[in-house]
């Protein structure tokens, strides 16, 4: 491979984590914004977690991790970062249902999808050697953690003492910072010396190839299917917390301060399960994560809610928070090796915002019917037992065939 192909590890990695420190630590604000929307737009809540269910599936469509891989994750990253400031400066002029669902559930979210975890883990996957990478990813994944934890609090008093007009105002030169970061992401061609290597080792195989052989994989198809609960938490907790949390009393700093702790607390929980990845089975390690976010909802609930209790459900749920994204995402490259490693974790990732569609949504539905999340919350809790148990028996060897059997089987 020629050497101009070759591509330094730090300034992709670093340059991703702080894209992702920006994109994912505003992105899990938006809870903050559901009371004094909702109130000043005199709209219910299912109003706002439509708006927020839309954003999440857009964020995840397939179709960005196929156009990283075809044209590189330079040029996704980039227009995705000015889409983002755009996005947000179009919602500091909102004033009606249509105008959230456009800018801040159609916009927002494929900017987010253009600057997130598919097309950096994409990236980072072609600049490190593949016994590390897990343990980057879950470094990567930790940093878009702390984003939430430094970025939630300033976004509450921005919120607090200028409204969310002018917060999303100011935030949109924040977000649009991640064009400028796109700069540091490798060519579409570039790889890391090791991967190069590697790469040379296996056969040639075009994407339909791999696809075909992906959905044949039942491996593929049950951690596609176990992604879907993660979805589901993350994204019905960040958008309902704050308002769940304020309709028991627990005060608007402590419902920040929860949300801050998860993404605190996520830092070790990501970067710990990101290194126990290239040591451990995967599976494994997703299996006693879903497990243990069904028995940290079950005590926040049994337990009497207090500002106090927030906050460690914070700490603890935020341990487990995005803790499945390294293994998740080493496993499909693991199996599958990183030359289409956007795409397939893309579908992947897909599943998992459908999930977050149906935890956003559903949460703001049912609240408006009964007045009540608890349908929800025991929900969350019997698809996390669900999800320990898909991710058993995973099959999670590498995948390794000649073009010319798959080619024939494809005839086949």
């Amino acid at each position: 491979m020629n050497s101009n192909n070759k591509t330094n590890t730090f300034p992709v990695i670093a340059c991703g984590a702080l894209m992702v420190f920006i994109s994912m630590g505003t992105r899990q604000s938006f809870g903050l914004f559901l009371q004094p929307i909702t109130l000043d737009l005199a709209v219910g809540r299912g109003t706002f977690s439509l708006a927020i269910a839309w954003q999440n599936l857009l964020f995840g469509l397939p179709l960005i991790g196929i156009l990283a891989d075809r044209f590189g994750s330079r040029k996704i990253a980039a227009g995705g970062g000015l889409l983002y400031a755009a996005s947000f400066l179009l919602l500091s002029a909102t004033n009606s249902p249509a105008g959230l669902y456009i800018n801040l559930g159609v916009l927002a979210g494929v900017a987010i999808g253009c600057t997130s975890y598919v097309v950096v883990l994409g990236a980072a996957a072609k600049a490190v050697a593949p016994d590390k990478r897990s343990s980057m990813f879950g470094i990567i994944t930790a940093t878009g953690s702390f984003g939430m934890f430094a970025v939630v609090p300033g976004i509450q008093w921005l919120i607090a003492s200028a409204g969310w007009q002018t917060a999303f105002a100011v935030l949109a030169v924040f977000v649009g910072m991640t064009a400028i970061l796109a700069i540091g992401f490798p060519g579409k061609t570039a790889v890391s010396a090791a991967n190069a290597s590697a790469a040379a080792e296996e056969k040639p195989q075009s994407l339909t190839l791999v696809l075909s052989r992906a959905r044949r994989h039942s491996g593929y198809l049950l951690l596609t299917a176990g992604f879907f609960v993660c979805g589901f938490h993350v994204a019905f907790i960040a958008t309902h917390l704050p308002a769940f949390l304020a309709d028991n009393s627990v005060s608007q700093m402590a419902g920040a301060t929860a949300l801050a702790m998860i993404g605190l607390f996520n830092i070790f929980g990501s970067y710990l399960f990101g290194y126990l990845g290239d040591r451990l089975r995967k599976k494994y390690l997703l299996s006693f994560l879903y497990l243990s976010r069904a028995v940290v909802i079950t005590l926040f609930l049994v337990i009497p809610i207090s500002n106090y209790s927030a906050i460690a459900f914070g700490c603890a749920i935020g341990f487990l928070w995005l803790a499945t994204v390294p293994l998740t995402s080493g496993i499909v490259a693991q199996v599958f090796g990183v030359r289409y490693l956007s795409t397939l974790y893309g579908i992947v990732f897909f599943s998992h915002q459908i999930g977050s569609f149906l935890g956003v949504w559903l949460g703001g539905r049912i609240y408006d019917m009964v007045n009540s999340y608890d349908t929800v919350w025991i929900l969350a809790i019997l698809l996390g037992v669900a999800a320990a148990i898909l991710h058993l028996p995973i099959s999670d060897q590498p995948v390794k065939i000649s073009r010319a059997i798959d080619i024939s089987k494809a005839k086949a």
